[in-house]
C-alpha cells in the first residue's frame, strides 16, 4: 500500500496523487498515441469512435455526474455543434477557428435552454431535455435551407496547417486530433473540479439547500453547468460529424441521447473515469456481439442473421445490472477492487455502503 505524504497545499490539489500515478498515465497516453502503429484501420476507427463517446460522455457527466442535473437531450446539442462546424466550414471559416466556435455556440445555446430550466429537478428536468431531443429532429427538417433538412449535409476531410485529416483518406492524423480533443477537455474537466466553480457543481449536486446556504449561486451555478457541458457535447458532435461524413436529422436521435446517459451510469457517475469506461464499452459492444455472433454460427451452425433489437436489449440488461449491483460503475467495482488489494486483511464491505435515506435538507423540497 503507497501513503503519499503531502506537506504542501499544491500537492493536496493536484490532479494526480504522486508521480507513480501520473506516470502510468502518461504511459497510457503514449500507447494509445501509438495506436496507428499497432493497429489496424478498422480498429483503429473504433477506438478513434470510442474517444469521440468519451468527450460527449465527459459533457454529459458535467452536467449529470457532477452538477445533478439529468438530461435526455444532448442528442439535440451534438447536433448543434456538428451543424454548426459545418455550416462555418463551408462558409469559409478555418477548421481550426471553427471547431472552437461550434462548441461556443453550442454553449450559448445550453445556457439559453438552462434559464427555463432552472426550477425542474429529476424526471421533469428529464423529460424537459428530452422534449428538445425530439424538437431539434423538426427543427433540421424545417431549417432545410441552413441544414440540408432530410438529404443532410456531408463534411469530408479538413485542413490543418495544409495537412489532409480525414477519417477515410487519412485515419491516422484524424485519430490523432481526436486524442488531442479529448486530452485538452480531459485537463479541463480535471481543473474545472479543483476550482471553486467545481466545487460548487458538486454542492448543488448533493443538496441545493445546503449549497444555497453556503453562498452558492443556484441559478448561475445550474446556467453555467449546462453551458460548459452543452459547449463539450458540441465538440463531440462536431467530431462525429466529420468521423460519420454525411449526417442528417435522423443522425442526432434520441436513442443517442439515451445511450450517453447509459453511458456514463455503466462507467460510474461522478467520475472522469467513468466517461472513459462507459465509452469502451457503448463503442465496442456492437462489435463484440457481431464477432460473438460470427463465431457462434461457425461453432454451432446456422447464420448471422441480425436480430432486431439484440444490442439495445443488451444495454437495458447491463444498466439494470449495474444499478441492481454496482450503482458506482465500473469504476466504482474497480476502486473497491484497488482498495481490497491495499488494506488487504483489513478490507471491510462497510466501507462501501449504500445512503439509503435522504439528506434532511432535501427533504423540503
Amino acid at each position: 500500500m503507497r501513503v503519499a505524504f503531502k506537506t504542501n497545499y499544491m500537492q493536496d490539489i493536484r490532479p494526480w496523487k504522486d508521480v507513480y500515478q501520473l506516470g502510468l498515465y502518461l504511459v497510457l497516453l503514449a500507447v494509445v498515441a501509438a495506436a496507428p502503429w499497432w493497429l489496424d484501420d478498422f480498429y483503429l476507427g473504433e477506438l478513434t469512435n470510442v474517444l469521440i463517446w468519451a468527450i460527449a460522455g465527459l459533457g454529459l457527466m458535467i452536467l449529470t455526474g457532477h452538477t445533478g442535473q439529468a438530461s435526455l437531450g444532448h442528442a439535440a446539442f451534438l447536433a448543434v455543434g456538428c451543424y454548426a462546424n459545418v455550416i462555418l466550414i463551408e462558409a469559409g471559416v478555418p477548421f481550426l477557428i471553427a471547431f472552437p466556435l461550434a462548441g461556443l455556440l453550442t454553449g450559448i445555446v445550453g445556457a439559453t435552454v438552462a434559464i427555463p430550466a432552472l426550477r425542474l429537478h429529476g424526471i421533469y428536468l428529464a423529460i424537459f431535455t428530452l422534449a428538445l431531443s425530439i424538437l431539434m429532429d423538426d427543427i433540421i427538417v424545417l431549417a432545410e435551407p441552413i441544414t440540408g433538412g432530410v438529404a443532410g449535409k456531408y463534411l469530408g476531410g479538413v485542413e490543418i496547417f495544409g495537412y489532409l485529416v480525414d477519417r477515410w483518406a487519412t485515419p491516422a492524423p484524424f485519430f490523432w486530433l481526436v486524442l488531442a480533443v479529448a486530452v485538452v477537455v480531459t485537463l479541463g474537466y480535471i481543473n474545472l473540479l479543483r476550482a471553486p466553480l467545481g466545487r460548487s457543481f458538486i454542492a448543488v449536486r448533493d443538496s441545493e439547500v445546503s449549497a444555497q446556504a453556503m453562498g452558492v449561486d443556484i441559478a448561475r451555478t445550474k446556467t453555467i453547468s449546462f453551458a460548459l457541458s452543452c459547449a463539450v457535447t458540441g465538440l463531440a458532435g462536431a467530431l462525429m460529424g466529420m468521423f460519420s461524413g454525411a449526417f442528417n436529422n435522423e443522425t442526432f436521435s434520441v436513442v443517442i441521447s439515451i445511450q450517453l446517459l447509459i453511458m456514463i451510469v455503466i462507467g460510474g457517475l461522478g467520475s472522469i473515469h467513468g466517461a472513459f469506461l462507459g465509452a469502451i464499452v457503448i463503442g465496442f459492444l456492437p462489435q463484440f456481439l457481431s464477432i460473438s455472433k460470427e463465431y457462434a454460427a461457425a461453432l454451432f451452425g446456422g447464420n448471422t442473421v441480425a436480430i432486431p433489437g439484440l444490442e439495445f436489449g443488451i444495454f437495458g440488461m447491463i444498466l439494470i445490472a449495474f444499478i441492481l449491483f454496482e450503482p458506482m460503475g465500473l469504476y466504482g467495482r474497480w476502486l473497491k477492487i484497488r482498495t481490497w488489494f491495499e488494506l488487504f486483511p483489513f478490507y471491510r464491505k462497510d466501507m462501501f455502503k449504500r445512503q439509503k435515506s435522504y439528506l434532511k435538507t432535501e427533504r423540503l423540497r
